[in-house]
């Protein structure tokens, strides 16, 4: 039976099995229950996950407890994990090595057959989540009879939505039959495409995907226990969430189409995953379980074979692994020690700041304006956010209180002569930021770092009134600074490495990914972005209608439109950044008049009262009237695709960052850019622009899938 599935093992010659290791617990009743427990071998920071190997070793497994429960030997099976960690999943690491749709298949079938006969083995069968529980390792609990889950567990989810797959291994119809339509559709489409959200262990118990919640101090016991409750009938178990035959008959379709409604309107119809999640869900309904795992199969086959999935698994590792190891970064032991910090600034963007590294660094903060009334407000705004951390159950009162005292505020720069790292938060005006810096010199250490959050203007420059310029280094934040994890560190031909390694430092001490990148306009993300923008912008002034513009860029999967992009980081930051591009590359970058006028209007979308938007402003569209030659859809897309193209080759011909993974990164962390498409260059090469433009791919072979 086994050997179908003969070509799949082979493409994963070193896994690291998750073994199945069985030992016979006695229960106070007088029963047996056969416990499996899931163990790589190796330590907490190596999860047990689920391959080929791995799903074949529980098949054979069950197979044999399933002969011993014929045997009378055994009244139960219970499947537990190593310490801390149930399961995190299928292991993707040889996905990309799938040669083809059947193989790709046989990967959802194999997760059935060996998952599946936890339902097969004529005793009852109870899974104890006793930690993290991803993916796969969800679906082994959902296959099993029962589940208990242990109040600790820090992460349970299905997160296949996000990768660009689907919950193929029983999920998409297990989860709706036992929880209802809509706390599935949280879990397997909702949770995912909010920053793959997952559920502590009181959330799983709450949604009725484990049937008993138990302390972690005696999980195990108090697990085993509730067990022999339930086998020997003086536990009932009993499912409130299930759905019932009202539910079936009026809300799931509903909710359905709700669903399906938000998707629309929040991410477009580029995705393909979500929606195929929702039809398998939907379909869930009225099916059993043999059909509903059967179109999980076809359905898994179909995306792991495609675009989508190769994208998304290039960007998770980028994610997960690039990420962590950036590129370019100096040794960590030249870092210099933060103690202190200083924010020049005390509005909204330098109180962000002041409140993200009083949290993460726990070090006296010190904040400065003009006037003391403005150090004042930025003060209130900081002591303000601790307390609401307070409110939210985020922080202890006494932690609260700890951060309240660290942080103080100044006109005398004196009281910055003790603080290793000094970032401003100023107008984006060169001679503004440069005063800033030759001023606060005076005053700082001779080893203090001196950071700047420009976002388009040469860091180089900003440092030409310095003494010491190596201590300057760029540290570009993205906005929301609490939510967005990039980090642009920006390294000038001055800056040294002591300057730079503590920068690096400090973007990871915040819990942020930090990419280096060269002293050049825009960095990568405002660079790439201002490129896109300014061919929108400049299709809008040819003539070409704002809606004409926006359907032309959907493909791109992007989460919001140029125009709403532009609203967002604000008309008059846009139309700057452009004018700085122009400035710097004018060949390549074009500037707009419209767009000044436009920020002079202040807007581009009429919105309702709760901003929702309406349709396009009138006025603005008669702001950029009078263009006579209007662009197709076809050809904005083709520009705007051939001239990404050529602007990311030549910003790795001029090494502004080593690879395209960094541009990518960039853009995933910094820009929201779509796990499906991975970052830019994968979908630059699929469609062709890579080739159109330079007469070469940024990967090679492509990252694309196998239709």
């Amino acid at each position: 039976m086994t050997a179908r599935f003969d070509e799949l093992t082979s493409l994963s010659p070193d896994e690291v099995v998750t073994h199945s290791y069985v030992r016979d617990v006695a229960l106070a009743s007088g029963k047996t229950i056969a416990l499996v427990t899931l163990d790589n071998d190796r330590d907490h920071t190596r999860p047990s996950t689920l391959g080929p190997g791995t799903l074949l070793e529980f098949a054979t497994t069950l197979d044999g407890l399933r002969m011993r429960a014929t045997a009378g030997e055994i009244d139960g099976v219970a499947v537990t994990g190593k310490p801390f960690i149930f399961a995190a999943g299928a292991d993707l690491s040889r996905v990309s090595d799938i040669p083809s749709r059947a193989i790709a298949r046989q990967m959802a079938e194999l997760g059935h057959y060996a998952l599946g006969k936890l339902d097969e083995l004529g005793v009852p069968s109870f899974v104890f989540i006793n930690g993290l529980a991803l993916g796969g390792g969800l679906e082994v609990g959902l296959n099993a009879n029962y589940r208990t889950i242990d109040r600790g567990t820090p992460a349970v989810a299905l997160p296949e939505v996000f990768l660009g797959i689907i919950p193929g291994w029983g999920g998409a119809w297990l989860l709706p039959n036992l929880i209802g339509i809509e706390n599935a559709l949280k879990v397997i489409v909702e949770n995912p495409l909010k920053n793959n959200r997952t559920l502590k262990g009181r959330e799983v118990f709450d949604l009725g995907i484990a049937d008993a919640i138990f302390d972690s101090a005696n999980f195990l016991e108090d697990s085993l226990k509730w067990a022999d409750g339930v086998l020997s009938k003086t536990i009932t178990v009993k499912r409130p969430n299930e759905p019932g035959k009202i539910e079936r008959a009026v809300k799931w379709d509903v909710a359905v189409g709700i669903a399906r409604k938000m998707l629309e309107s929040r991410i477009g119809t580029v995705a393909k995953s979500p929606y195929v999640a929702l039809d398998l869900i939907k379909a869930a309904k009225n099916t059993d379980r043999a059909t509903g795992f059967a179109a999980e199969d076809d359905a898994l086959a179909d995306l792991i074979s495609g675009d989508q999935f190769r994208a998304s698994i290039y960007a998770f590792n980028l994610v997960q692994k690039r990420a962590k190891r950036p590129a370019g970064a100096p040794d960590t032991a030249l870092a210099k020690p933060v103690t202190k910090v200083g924010v020049i600034g005390a509005g909204l963007m330098a109180s962000q700041f002041a409140l993200l590294f009083v949290r993460r660094l726990k070090v006296p903060v010190v904040i400065t304006d003009l006037d003391q009334d403005r150090v004042d407000k930025g003060v209130a705004y900081i002591h303000g956010e601790i307390a609401t951390l307070l409110a939210t159950g985020r922080v202890s009162p006494d932690e609260a209180n700890r951060l309240k005292a660290l942080v103080t505020g100044t006109t005398d720069r004196s009281l910055f002569s003790d603080a290793d790292w000094v970032i401003e938060a100023v107008f984006e005006e060169l001679g503004v930021k440069q005063d800033v810096f030759a001023e606060i010199e005076k005053y700082v250490s001779d080893t203090a770092v001196l950071a700047t959050n420009t976002s388009s203007l040469s860091v180089g420059q900003i440092g030409a009134k310095l003494a010491h310029p190596e201590r300057l280094v760029g540290f570009h934040f993205f906005n929301p600074v609490a939510v967005m994890p990039l980090i642009e560190v920006v390294n000038t031909p001055a800056t040294d490495e002591a300057t730079l390694s503590t920068a690096m430092v400090v973007a990871a001490k915040l819990y942020k990914n930090a990419v280096i990148t060269t002293d050049t306009p825009g960095f990568v993300v405002n660079r790439i972005l201002a490129k896109l923008l300014g061919e929108a912008m400049h299709a809008v002034d040819t003539g070409t209608p704002f809606e004409v513009v926006n359907g032309a860029l959907a493909s791109f999967g992007l989460p919001m439109t140029p125009f709403e992009l532009l609203e967002l980081v604000g008309l008059k930051v846009g139309a700057h950044v452009l004018d700085t591009h122009h400035s710097a590359f004018p060949e390549r970058f074009f500037e707009s008049r419209n767009l000044h006028s436009l920020a002079e209007h202040g807007q581009i979308f009429e919105r309702d009262s709760k901003g929702k938007i309406k349709g396009f402003d009138r006025k603005a569209v008669a702001i950029v009237k009078g263009g006579t030659t209007p662009m197709t859809g076809e050809e904005i897309l083709r520009r705007v695709e051939d001239g990404l193209a050529d602007e990311i080759h030549r910003m790795l011909e001029d090494h502004v960052v080593e690879a395209p993974e960094d541009i990518d990164l960039c853009l995933i962390l910094g820009a929201g850019w779509p796990f499906q498409m991975g970052g830019a260059t994968p979908y630059l090469d699929r469609v062709g622009a890579s080739e159109r433009a330079f007469g070469g791919t940024f990967h090679s072979p492509p990252i694309r899938g196998l239709d």
